[in-house]
């Protein structure tokens, strides 16, 4: 299989009302300091199993389930919506934190409706443990079955989505980071700011995911 494009998992917060503190890393998330202030999606969705398989792989599930009880303690409101739902809770205000994927921000801050800019506009961006493991990134890929009935072409195909040409479709209709060295982002994308990304392999969130369900269903993360 083929890494397509990535695209970051970030903290955002309201700029209006400041960066809360502290606010570097995802344990933050957990601090007693930001109880009543965290909106996030579902315990379902494929991003926050992914980081918390990444986690679990790391650090164990022990450790994990820590985290998820303490996120669900500093919930704002039920995990509901998706990225763009929790970007605009917190940017009006009814959240004080969220986790997001990076390629929504940019999606709004790119668009030709100057409500949506507005609100990409109206939060901040933390690259999440910049001094430690990286920034969680998400792989965006394409695979080829073994019975496939036509593998030559589908390798042909393949190796098109990594060349240049289709890396900057990735890049600039989809706002994501292209998988390949040397293509630039979108415009919007990079004004988020660089970072330095986990480099976990991707193997072990699928490994690890099925132990992420059952510990975010003890810490009660529905």
């Amino acid at each position: 299989w083929f890494g397509l494009s990535t695209r970051a998992r970030v903290i955002i917060y309201n700029k209006a009302a400041g960066q809360p503190v502290p606010l570097s890393t995802y344990a933050d998330l957990a601090d007693p300091a930001h109880q009543g202030k965290v909106c996030i999606r579902s315990s379902s969705n494929i991003y926050n199993l992914s980081l918390l398989a990444a986690m679990i792989a790391r650090n164990g599930e022990a450790e994990a389930e820590a985290w998820a009880r303490g996120v669900v303690d500093n919930f704002a409101r039920e995990p509901q919506s998706n990225d763009t739902g929790q970007i605009r809770a917190v940017a009006s205000g009814e959240c004080g934190i969220g986790l997001v994927n990076t390629y929504y921000l940019a999606r709004l801050a790119a668009s030709e409706d100057p409500e949506e800019r507005a609100l990409a506009g109206a939060v901040g961006v933390v690259f999440p443990d910049q001094g430690g493991n990286g920034t969680h990134i998400n792989v965006s890929g394409a695979g080829l079955v073994a019975n496939a009935p036509n593998r030559e072409n589908a390798i042909l195909f393949l190796e098109y989505l990594t060349s240049e040409t289709a890396q900057s479709y990735f890049a600039n209709g989809n706002h994501e980071y292209p998988a390949v060295e040397g293509v630039a982002p979108s415009p919007a994308l990079a004004a988020l700011g660089s970072f330095t990304p986990d480099t976990i392999n991707a193997a072990a969130l699928g490994e690890y995911q099925a132990a992420a369900v059952m510990v975010f269903d003890r810490a009660r993360w529905r």
